[in-house]
């Protein structure tokens, strides 16, 4: 019964450590890839700046909270839009993050499709936005000036890992929690280890003393004999 629960327990810490030890990978590598775009909108930054123009962020990433978009885009999916250069680049259909004007959304980032272009006779270009889900278009259209990128890719829920760990009870949920797991399982095998290492030398020095004392055991017979 005491091996059956000691392997039950053995198993549970090493699915914890396994799980614990995924998440902090996760993390590490969410950390990462959100290092490396703040380096390559760094760098392309300094570069526009130096040729004199002022322009948005190469990538960006923006948490949906608002249905306007479902089923092609989901309440807390994230979506990665990449910076469009001209006007030109953007047709009909293509799902992209602007700053909106629409009094619905006060002013807000919003991330719609657009539906119609049309160029005004001073060659600015006019953009036509609408929300899948939205029964009508935005009521107000916006200019090339005010679209920060146009929508690459989504990745789905990973909202709800911003919003948790955003939170108290998801920082330490999530960070401290499995940190200090990994930490004190980490300490129990160096104990473990050192505890070994002393019964192993106890044992050397044992089998020495009882070697010596047969070897004295000996001497002393054989003086007796004599």
């Amino acid at each position: 019964m005491k091996k059956n629960n000691k392997d039950w327990l053995n198993t549970l810490k090493k699915i914890l450590h396994f799980i614990t030890t995924v998440l902090m990978y996760c993390i590490c590598l969410m950390m990462i890839i959100v290092f490396l775009v703040f380096i390559v909108n760094f760098i392309d930054k300094q570069y526009n700046l130096k040729s004199g123009k002022n322009k948005k962020d190469l990538f960006s990433a923006y948490t949906i909270v608002s249905p306007s978009m479902v089923p092609t885009i989901n309440v807390l999916d994230v979506v990665v839009t990449m910076r469009v250069n001209s006007p030109e680049d953007l047709e009909k259909g293509d799902i992209i993050t602007f700053n909106s004007t629409d009094y619905r959304y006060s002013g807000v980032l919003v991330t719609h499709r657009i539906v119609d272009i049309e160029k005004t006779t001073s060659g600015e270009y006019l953009y036509t936005t609408k929300g899948d889900n939205n029964n009508t278009q935005d009521s107000s259209r916006i200019s090339f000036d005010e679209i920060y990128g146009r929508v690459i890719f989504r990745i789905p829920k990973i909202g709800y890992i911003q919003y948790y760990l955003s939170s108290i009870l998801g920082w330490v949920s999530i960070i401290i929690v499995p940190a200090v797991m990994i930490i004190g399982y980490d300490i129990y095998k160096l104990v473990k280890t050192l505890r070994s290492k002393e019964d192993n030398i106890k044992k050397i020095d044992n089998k020495k003393e009882n070697t010596k004392n047969k070897r004295i055991k000996k001497e002393k017979e054989g003086r007796f004999k004599k």
